[in-house]
């Protein structure tokens, strides 16, 4: 079963991650990653998935998403994961698995810290690289926020606008331009968005312990480099 769904919480955004197996690169072609991105359309459609970022890089995918209390969340990552790789492996005529087991979600308070999450996701070919902006890299909520989709959209800018407290979507997208050319002077991999349970002040996280009940009781809350998280029991993801 996924960490997300043992440690899930109902109406927090979540950052989920999902790397291949073995770190392999099974989404180094973009058909792929457009794939990837045409299911993730079709579990929006089905299920009512509330997409705030996404993107697809050649090992591994970065989603951020609302929890609307619907199990809308573990349907639709089945759902994209399974039709990705069966597509995958019959084209290829592989067999074996595609993913790794175990997804990893981390809950981000809805301020600062999810327009950092926000600007780390769209950051993420960046640090590895292999653009030097993240309007390079194709398959990414990036340019769906700096130029919404007429067809197949997938990211919720009604609600994006609503947690970042935009009230319109020009606004948005200027002030997310700003935050990306903010993040990349300081653009490096930060551990606490793939290996914690959450992020956020101390009484966000106090709370979201509270909330985990016995699931939340051997965590414990770390700060580091002036950041607070909820740490999880042991790594499940790494780039």
């Amino acid at each position: 079963m996924p960490r997300a769904n043992r440690v899930f919480c109902q109406g927090f955004v979540w950052h989920i991650t999902h790397r291949c197996h073995q770190k392999a690169f099974l989404l180094k072609f973009v058909r792929d990653r457009r794939r990837w991105r045409h299911w993730l359309f079709e579990a929006r459609r089905r299920y009512g998935l509330c997409v705030l970022n996404y993107i697809v890089t050649s090992n591994h995918i970065h989603l951020l998403v609302v929890d609307q209390g619907n199990q809308e969340i573990p349907a639709s990552i089945q759902l994209v994961a399974s039709r990705t790789a069966q597509e995958y492996n019959r084209r290829k005529k592989r067999k074996g698995a595609f993913w790794d087991d175990r997804y990893c979600a981390t809950a981000v308070q809805t301020d600062d810290h999810l327009i950092r999450c926000l600007s780390y996701i769209d950051l993420n070919m960046v640090r590895a690289g292999v653009v030097s902006h993240p309007g390079e890299w194709e398959i990414s909520g990036y340019h769906e926020i700096q130029s919404p989709r007429l067809r197949k959209g997938i990211i919720n800018h009604k609600k994006l606008c609503e947690v970042v407290g935009i009230s319109t979507i020009g606004r948005l997208q200027r002030a997310h331009g700003n935050w990306i050319e903010t993040a990349r002077k300081q653009s490096q991999r930060d551990p606490r968005w793939t290996e914690s349970v959450a992020v956020g002040d101390a009484q966000f996280l106090t709370s979201f312990k509270a909330e985990l009940g016995l699931k939340g009781m051997y965590r414990q809350i770390s700060c580091a480099d002036g950041a607070e998280c909820l740490q999880e029991n042991g790594v499940c993801y790494a780039p």
